[in-house]
């Protein structure tokens, strides 16, 4: 695939996730934590703030193309 091609499709695919990832963890915050103590809050979304840039990762890797064969 032409690396052009690779960084638009991975470009579109990081914003598709973190808008889908924001949404999904902003729902899961106002259902499961609503009388939950400030502690519990924070670490909720430390934890999620933190836990998409595992995938974002695959994507740039994946953008990033093959390595080249070490000689």
């Amino acid at each position: 695939m032409v690396p052009r091609l690779r960084s638009f499709i991975g470009t579109i695919l990081i914003i598709f996730l973190v808008v889908i990832y924001a949404l999904a963890a902003t729902t899961v915050a106002t259902f499961m934590l609503a009388t939950s103590p400030w502690w519990v809050h924070f670490l909720y979304f430390l934890f999620s703030g933190l836990l998409w840039i595992l995938p974002a990762m695959l994507i740039i890797k994946w953008m990033a193309g093959p390595r080249p064969p070490r000689s």
